[in-house]
């Protein structure tokens, strides 16, 4: 969505809101394709005093696998935006600022690059996710782990031992 502040570049207290969904299933996490339903954005562009504004919020609901457990689970991405816009920069290594063409916007590609700068890096189906067991692969969220404790190589000829009367030879 281009959205055209001609109107509201010289007017304090201008406003233009917007409200617009947009397809992000293409794009592509660790292997993963988490965004599968659209994603919604909404909001407005403000002239404050000759300073124009924009405050959105975009929301989708992400399909992902726990990094622990390997279990599918859905969660709602929130992420809200709030950046400066100016028809040129005065410094072009501040990135808080978005530039415009002219007098467009393109809120395609400012809620694209938001969304995708606040996702996850590692993503848990609840914070006390236990995980797998690395030796016997055991889902230790829902049953205990089925390892044998590995035994000290010191002590393995007294294991042996026992092991040995347990099977009823001495």
């Amino acid at each position: 969505m281009r959205l055209d502040l001609r109107d509201i570049i010289h007017v304090p207290g201008g406003e233009i809101p917007f409200d617009f969904t947009m397809d992000l299933s293409g794009l592509e996490f660790a292997g993963q394709t988490p965004v599968c339903e659209p994603v919604h954005a909404w909001g407005s562009v403000r002239n404050r005093a000759e300073l124009l504004t924009l405050e959105a919020n975009v929301q989708s609901n992400l399909h992902l696998r726990c990094d622990r457990c390997g279990k599918p689970f859905e969660r709602v991405k929130t992420v809200t935006v709030q950046r400066l816009l100016a028809t040129e920069l005065q410094d072009e290594e501040d990135d808080d600022i978005i530039l415009l063409d002219g007098s467009i916007l393109d809120l395609d590609e400012v809620v694209r690059t938001e969304f995708i700068l606040e996702m996850d890096t590692k993503n848990l189906c609840r914070e006390d996710c236990k995980g797998l067991c690395p030796g016997c692969g055991a889902d230790l969220n829902t049953e205990p782990c089925k390892c044998k404790p590995d035994i000290d190589p010191r002590l393995s000829v007294l294991a042996s031992l026992l092991e040995d009367k347990a099977d009823g030879t001495s």
